[in-house]
């Protein structure tokens, strides 16, 4: 009777609890909050827990979606992701870029977001241009959200404003002769132990320059965007790309390239000279990247918007998420909303920066940085058109990149991919063949004349020739298409 007497209070216990849930009295239980797993590449920090938790009380708040950022270091990240995917290790949100975007996808990893990119995320969708979203489409359909920020190709040459007055030197002209010329004059002028051209870990003079690769990840092979007979080629080969090959083996034999070029990891501070990817003003990141009082410099290639130019910077979701919708929303919050936005890219208002102009509406403001230990990458997160600009740069930096995306030239394959499925081995195989002479070569540090040949020849024996004829059928049939 103790026993039934006992049950029958816990029935009844049961009974009102749960008519206090439904007629809100007494206390309620709070519905499980979405988290979403987001994959990035970048340092860790011991605070970076503590922080994502802050800044998932704002999404909460906004969109009703929490967040965790889990880390891979910049030296393992494809081996890791790679690692990730094959083990079938749960995961919501993933950083990813052409390096591996199309294998990825033609695993069967990525969730196709064609349709519901639209609907979970309506202002996403409108938001970034319609060329950007053609950049990341396989077969036509969308499997990552692109990183809309300077995302056409332009590179540009920057001089210290010092050497340009001091050795009269128009930075209009950048063919191959004139940069000699310019580049002996400083080596004679300032002694023996001086390099003009100093680079590192393999930089180059951006041989590529007109060349679609294809999304393929293999600079050897692509095609000129010139073309009009949409030929794929080995670059190695072609005479524009032979010309520059040529002058850096000159340069590093006369002592005008540094002799550690191919394997120095130094990230040389004051260059007098250097080559970058950036954009109209971008003059005023670079000199205080290098400490320099003033660069003079001048855009000597595109804008060209091509795949691989978007592609530099994907967001995918898992096909086996849980939370594909929320992961958008997640993705739309941090390129809609500046306060969102400057979190990531800058950390906790506060304690990493503090704001100078707040933000209004969607309209970002100006910060001032309080300390640079923020890990995160601005470059993987969302546009930079919605994130606020650091108080010592240009406040128009951001409408000067957008602009400069809007006039881009888009290569006449926009939105090829290549598909690698049936060449996935000796794409693999030439990759490795690349890696075992590329920074050599890029460097001057190689004879051209001899590693070419040889580069050629071992690209040959692990199948160069049939990922070259495929990958032409496959840009053949996707022209058939446009």
């Amino acid at each position: 009777m103790r026993k039934a007497f006992v049950l029958t209070l816990v029935i009844a216990a049961c009974i009102l609890a749960a008519a206090c849930r439904k007629t809100g009295t007494g206390t309620t239980e709070k519905p499980e909050v979405p988290t979403v797993s987001w994959w990035l590449v970048g340092g860790d920090s011991a605070e970076l827990a503590e922080c994502v938790r802050l800044m998932s009380d704002y999404t909460e708040q906004q969109i009703g979606v929490r967040f965790e950022i889990k880390i891979s270091g910049w030296g393992d990240q494809q081996q890791r992701f790679t690692t990730i995917i094959n083990s079938g290790e749960y995961f919501d949100l993933m950083f990813d870029d052409l390096s591996d975007y199309s294998q990825r996808v033609a695993q069967g990893a990525f969730a196709d977001l064609t349709d519901l990119v639209k609907t979970a995320s309506p202002k996403l969708w409108s938001l970034i241009p319609q060329d950007i979203w053609t950049g990341v489409k396989i077969k036509g359909r969308l499997y990552a959200v692109p990183t809309w920020k300077d995302s056409a190709i332009t590179q540009w040459v920057i001089w210290d404003h010092r050497y340009v007055t001091k050795y009269n030197i128009d930075i209009t002209k950048t063919d191959l002769p004139s940069m000699d010329r310019y580049f002996r004059a400083i080596k004679a002028g300032e002694g023996q132990r001086f390099y003009p051209f100093r680079i590192a870990n393999g930089a180059s003079y951006q041989p590529f320059r007109n060349y679609d690769t294809l999304s393929a990840g293999l600079a050897p092979m692509g095609m000129n965007l010139n073309d009009s007979g949409y030929k794929v080629v080995f670059t190695l080969e072609q005479s524009d790309v032979r010309e520059i090959f040529d002058y850096m083996h000159r340069w590093y034999k006369d002592g005008i390239i540094n002799p550690d070029a191919a394997v120095s990891v130094e990230d040389f501070k004051g260059q007098i000279f250097m080559t970058a990817q950036g954009w109209p003003g971008a003059d005023a990141v670079w000199e205080a990247q290098q400490g320099v009082e003033q660069y003079d410099i001048h855009q000597f290639v595109g804008p060209n918007l091509s795949t691989d130019s978007i592609q530099g910077s994907l967001n995918s979701i898992s096909a086996n998420s849980r939370y594909k919708a929320e992961s958008l929303k997640l993705l739309e919050l941090a390129n809609i909303d500046p306060v969102f936005r400057d979190m990531l890219a800058y950390g906790i208002e506060g304690r990493h920066f503090a704001y100078v102009t707040r933000p209004s509406g969607s309209r970002p403001g100006v910060i001032k940085k309080i300390n640079t230990n923020w890990p995160l990458s601005a470059y993987q997160q969302a546009t930079f058109f919605s994130m606020s600009t650091t108080d010592d740069q240009d406040p128009d930096q951001w409408q000067k990149v957008r602009e400069n995306d809007a006039s881009a030239k888009p290569s006449p394959i926009l939105g090829f991919s290549l598909d690698r499925s049936t060449i996935l081995n000796e794409l693999t195989n030439c990759r490795q063949v690349w890696d075992r002479y590329g920074k050599e070569l890029l460097s001057g540090t190689s004879d051209p004349a001899v590693v070419i040949p040889q580069i050629k020849r071992d690209l040959e024996v692990v199948g160069f020739n049939k990922v070259l004829v495929e990958a032409q059928r496959q840009v053949d049939e996707f022209l058939k298409t446009k």
